[in-house]
């Protein structure tokens, strides 16, 4: 049986001699081809026909993590560290995904993925949790150099599908991002927080995969609950080419 094709997301930047490239870093393929899927590239900039074209062929998509989205985009608060704004991917992104919603494809939404499904769906952000979020503790750990520390629990609700995936009702987990969910959109449900109550994982009532957390679980497959969260979304991908 063909393995199931899943599209990811990618950013825009240019190579050593200042040309424009659209790139993404490898542990998002890696984790989707261990869990047995073929990644499918998804550059910025496609016209609506290429996008809608593209997304009749592709099993589920990854919404992977980057820079910010713009706040004007869901009416957001301006901030000094707002900051890699990508005006063109924000445009695809929101759209991608909903048609892919409509369309009840399996996504998975990975950090700025997280953001892009809750703001798709009307809900906001804040621009700055630290200078935003009173009592908040500290998710902004160092990109470069902290992918794989273990920054923080989260506390995983019962009776979930995240709980039925990873099977443990605590998660340990990287935090990579200074922004975060303010108000959650009507049509997602929380499923998971951090220990300051910050919404750490959604997931979208009604499709076979509709999930979404703002850790970064691609860089800790070494775990057994981060592979089993690629396995389960893979495994919907095939379901639904079936």
């Amino acid at each position: 049986m063909p393995l199931p094709l899943i599209g990811l997301t990618t950013y825009n930047d240019k190579n050593q001699y200042g040309f424009p490239v659209a790139a993404l870093m490898h542990k998002y393929i890696l984790a989707v081809s261990e869990a047995g899927g073929t990644p499918v590239l998804i550059p910025s900039g496609l016209t609506e026909d290429a996008r809608s074209t593209l997304l009749e062929c592709l099993d589920g998509i990854l919404f992977t993590g980057g820079g910010d989205i713009a706040t004007e985009t869901f009416g957001g608060e301006p901030h000094p560290r707002v900051a890699a704004v990508d005006p063109a991917r924000d445009s695809m992104e929101l759209a991608l995904f909903k048609a892919a919603a409509s369309d009840g494809k399996p996504f998975l939404g990975i950090c700025r993925g997280f953001q892009v499904v809750n703001v798709a769906l009307g809900g906001t952000l804040y621009t700055d949790i630290a200078d935003q979020r009173p009592g908040a503790i500290k998710h902004d750990y160092n990109p470069g150099t902290q992918r794989q520390v273990l920054a923080h629990e989260v506390r995983v609700d019962s009776d979930t599908r995240l709980a039925e995936i990873t099977g443990e009702p605590v998660l340990k987990v990287n935090s990579l991002h200074h922004q975060g969910a303010k108000e959650l959109a009507a049509a997602l449900k929380s499923v998971a927080c951090a220990p300051d109550g910050l919404v750490e994982a959604v997931v979208l009532p009604g499709l076979p995969f509709g999930l979404a957390v703002q850790w970064h679980p691609e860089w800790l497959t070494d775990q057994p609950a981060m592979r089993k969260l690629f396995f389960a979304f893979v495994a919907a991908c095939r379901e639904r080419k079936t």
